[in-house]
């Protein structure tokens, strides 16, 4: 007797119906000005913005200087407050404070937290490691002057989607390494961290929408253009923390990963990990949302459901 196939399940309709009205993939070919035209197309409407008092800065640390942020102040009587340094996705190459205004703003509201959303350098102008350092520089800054932005040093976490995920996670393992600034949690949306294309969710997701395999061989050409990944294993921890020899002493994580997208398997297997090395870390799995649902939140009901569950564990982390 034949055992039946489980169906697959589908994107959200809601959602699906707003994909469709988009071209948001793209290949190397296009150049990487096309690709950053089209998600600045992908715009949430002004009237949907949560009101947050915000300010922009130029900061850094040590011998990088002049690095674009965004900080965000939650409406809140609670002093000081917890902060989030937040890094944006975009593969290492697209994305920049306005695009992702919309989620640095939900992370303020929904983790009751001052959010710093930083502007770190982007491939191909800048390869890798420009960003790691920008974003390193960025969370020293944010750990030294928290109590003047009006936040807690003692409560500092790192958040980000995406290629914003891998520069959190990496940030936490430069963190541990480097003997802080001690940090309460990360939240990882859909993170790229393991650098393995040989995963499932690779071939079953090779035509999904946001983020096929052109657009990753174009993020992937531009951020490490002399890199041939014969081993993901043999890449450093800067490029795929997940091989990092020894997990342990990293802070709580939750993931979020999406059936519908490339990196689903990536999430997942850095989950294990992680518990694996005693940190603990949960995997909240969403089967009918897509890579970058997070940036729907205020538009798509489902994704901002979806979005609610990793702000709500930053939320819980950071005041508990």
């Amino acid at each position: 007797m034949i055992e039946p196939t489980l169906a697959r399940p589908s994107i959200d309709p809601t959602l699906k119906m707003l994909l469709d009205s988009f071209p948001t993939t793209f290949n190397a070919a296009d150049g990487v000005e096309v690709a950053r035209s089209r998600l600045r197309q992908l715009k949430v409407p002004p009237e949907l913005l949560p009101e947050l008092r915000t300010e922009e800065r130029t900061i850094g640390h040590g011998e990088l200087t002049d690095i674009p942020v965004r900080i965000y102040w939650p409406p809140s009587d609670r002093e000081p407050l917890p902060v989030v340094v937040f890094f944006h996705g975009g593969g290492f190459s697209l994305g920049d404070l306005e695009t992702h205004d919309p989620v640095a703003r939900a992370h303020a509201a929904g983790a009751e937290a001052i959010v710093v959303s930083v502007d770190y350098r982007l491939a191909p102008e800048h390869p890798f490691p420009a960003g790691v350092n920008d974003c390193w520089a960025a969370l020293q800054w944010v750990a030294e002057n928290a109590a003047e932005l009006g936040g807690d040093p003692s409560r500092i976490a790192v958040a980000g989607d995406s290629a914003g995920g891998n520069l959190a996670a990496v940030m936490a393992h430069l963190a541990r390494d480097n003997g802080g600034p001690a940090l309460r949690f990360q939240l990882l949306w859909y993170p790229t961290v393991t650098a393995d294309l040989s995963l499932p969710s690779h071939t079953e997701n090779a035509y999904a929408p946001i983020l096929d395999r052109d657009v990753i061989e174009a993020f992937l050409s531009w951020y490490v253009p002399d890199l041939e990944i014969t081993d993901p294993k043999a890449l450093p921890t800067t490029l795929a923390p997940a091989n990092a020899a020894d997990l342990s002493g990293l802070p709580p994580a939750f993931i979020g990963t999406a059936e519908h997208d490339p990196l689903r398997d990536d999430g997942s297997r850095y989950a294990e990990l992680l518990n694996a090395a005693g940190v603990p870390a949960e995997l909240s799995h969403e089967p009918n949302m897509v890579h970058g649902y997070a940036s729907f939140s205020l538009v798509i009901p489902a994704a901002a459901e979806a979005t609610n569950r990793g702000l709500a564990a930053l939320r819980n982390a950071l005041h508990a």
